[in-house]
């Protein structure tokens, strides 16, 4: 732990009107969206560097940005009793564009049902389906045009993947075999199917929320940007937020907010943050030393994150990245490809086929999702193996289980505590091992018969419930969707850390905009959902300064 510095006061840095902490997939909308008021004026903080790496934009970039601390917080969780005592990675962005830089590009919205519990839970039907349909489609700018569920006007780009694998098309029709139809397009409301997901590329190129939505706002002289700032903590004064405190090149700042402080640093980074500026349980704010300012249980609780089990079949007579790959001539055509027309593998994201099913008919929606990719490996950064092989990675939507991030001590260097609890409910381990049994359900039918589907892991002799949810303790890994450790609540709710205006509960001029604010995790990936929340979050900013 380094010494605690004390904050020299405003000097160069002075007081904005909205202060946003970290220039991720939210904060770079915030950003754009405020700063377009010339009235006021805006200061973006991110702990990161600037998105100007090439591999941030090349789409298998991810493979050198993930686990790279230029890129990435190199995040790791607790040793997870679910997964048998392993501990494994977990990603988050650390650049501006956030995760947005580093992530899998896939454009999912989730499903209505989501949308509909959210406002349950919040009570306030601004948060369902029919309400934040508009907001999605604000932002998007869709390859198929504008109609009643897409939008063509946006920032946010969202394109189809620009490659083509032989062995996911027979994988589709070993779906459709087994009863899942085809889906065209999984943002409508109803994911149910197998199809192609939709990636946020630009000619294929990685469009994050740095390019999307943050450069265009540079050039206004009322928005500031600044990075390599590390929040230390908050300013406070008498329950109000005031500004932050932040470290920049070893030097300790402070500026200040004159209408709301903004925390935008995502699962992770929001909660710990709060806790070092005494907001959250107090037991935990005592352990470290922090006062308490405010009494608020739930910040760092309620963690939800989709757990993927990697199943690898290795394949006969049908081509898959591994060859191409572990070949010179194969490597050197995939270079090639993608400098000439920006397609083929290079241009993949991590997974180009997607599939979401129920896993009992007792589900009234697809409560899986299922990543087909055609290469496989041991673990991210491990090389790809040396045979032809195929990955499906299922993961449960809509997990029970709940794990916790604290901070480990004071000094926002440190990383802080993550612990996921995955498959700690019987319910959970449940699902997993239905999700095991319906992978293999398709890769048994006759589409794939030709290509022998040989099952490497976890290994086709693990048959029983006990071993198969054993199993998925020793296959699963983070798909990095971390969420809703500031979730959103009634009056009342003794968890609930924010209001559905996404206001902190008992202090005033602040507010958390991220992924932390979902009161349940999407069923799907969660980027795009971030990105309109933070819509959602500058439409209540800017009518709360208009009531003022």
């Amino acid at each position: 732990m380094t010494d605690i510095m004390e904050p020299r006061d405003y000097g160069e840095f002075g007081a904005f009107d909205y202060v946003i902490v970290g220039g991720g997939t939210a904060g770079c909308v915030l950003a754009n969206r405020l700063s377009a008021d010339p009235e006021v004026s805006v200061l973006l903080l991110e702990a990161g560097g600037k998105d100007d790496w090439i591999w941030i934009h090349s789409p298998i970039g991810y493979l050198y940005c993930i686990g790279n601390p230029r890129t990435d917080w190199c995040y790791e969780t607790e040793a997870e009793p679910g997964l048998n005592g392993r501990s494994i990675m977990y990603a988050r962005g650390k650049v501006l564009g956030g995760s947005s830089s580093i992530n899998a590009m896939l454009y999912l919205r989730g499903q209505a049902r989501d949308y509909a519990e959210w406002a349950e839970i919040t009570g306030d039907s601004r948060w369902n389906w029919d309400s934040v349909l508009p907001v999605f489609k604000s932002s998007e700018d869709y390859w198929g045009g504008a109609d009643a569920m897409h939008g063509d006007k946006g920032e946010w780009r969202v394109e189809k993947q620009r490659l083509h694998w032989d062995i996911l098309d027979r994988y589709v029709e070993a779906a459709k075999q087994a009863g899942i139809p085809f889906s065209g397009d999984y943002n409508r409301g109803d994911n149910f199917g197998i199809g192609h997901f939709e990636v946020n590329q630009k000619k294929g190129v990685r469009w994050n929320t740095s390019k999307a939505f943050l450069r265009p706002a540079q050039q206004r002289p009322n928005l500031k940007v600044v990075t390599g700032a590390l929040i230390d903590k908050l300013v406070l004064e008498n329950k109000e937020a005031r500004g932050v405190e932040f470290r920049l090149g070893g030097v300790a700042y402070r500026v200040g907010a004159r209408i709301e402080t903004l925390l935008t640093a995502g699962a992770i980074g929001s909660p710990t943050i709060l806790q070092r500026s005494g907001i959250g349980p107090g037991a935990l704010l005592q352990q470290h030393g922090v006062p308490q300012v405010h009494e608020l249980a739930g910040v760092g609780a309620n963690l939800q994150d989709h757990l993927q089990l990697r199943m690898i079949f290795k394949v006969h007579g049908i081509t898959t990245l591994n060859q191409r790959a572990n070949s010179l001539w194969g490597k050197a055509m995939m270079g090639l490809e993608y400098a000439l027309f920006r397609s083929g593998p290079l241009a993949m994201a991590p997974s180009q086929l997607g599939g979401f099913f129920r896993s009992s008919p007792e589900v009234a929606t697809p409560d899986l999702e299922f990543h087909v990719q055609p290469l496989s490996l041991d673990k991210f950064g491990d090389p790809l193996h040396s045979f032809p092989a195929f990955t499906v990675s299922v993961c449960n939507l809509r997990p029970s289980s709940r794990g916790i991030v604290h901070i480990r001590d004071r000094d926002p260097e440190t990383h802080p505590v993550i612990a996921p609890n995955y498959l700690s409910t019987e319910s959970d381990r449940r699902v997993a091992v239905r999700a095991l049994r319906m992978t293999r359900q398709v890769l048994s039918q006759p589409a794939l018969a030709p290509y022998r589907p040989d099952e490497f892991l976890p290994g086709a002799g693990i048959q029983g419930d006990e071993e198969l949810a054993k199993a998925a303790g020793d296959i699963g890994t983070t798909i990095f969707h971390p969420t809703c450790t500031c979730a959103m609540g009634r009056d009342g709710d003794p968890q609930a850390v924010t209001d559905s205006e996404l206001r902190v509960r008992g202090i005033a001029r602040l507010r958390v905009i991220d992924a932390s604010v979902m009161p349940t995790i999407t069923s799907g990936n969660t980027n795009s959902p971030t990105l309109m929340i933070a819509e959602r979050g500058a439409q209540l900013v800017r009518a709360a300064r208009k009531s003022r």
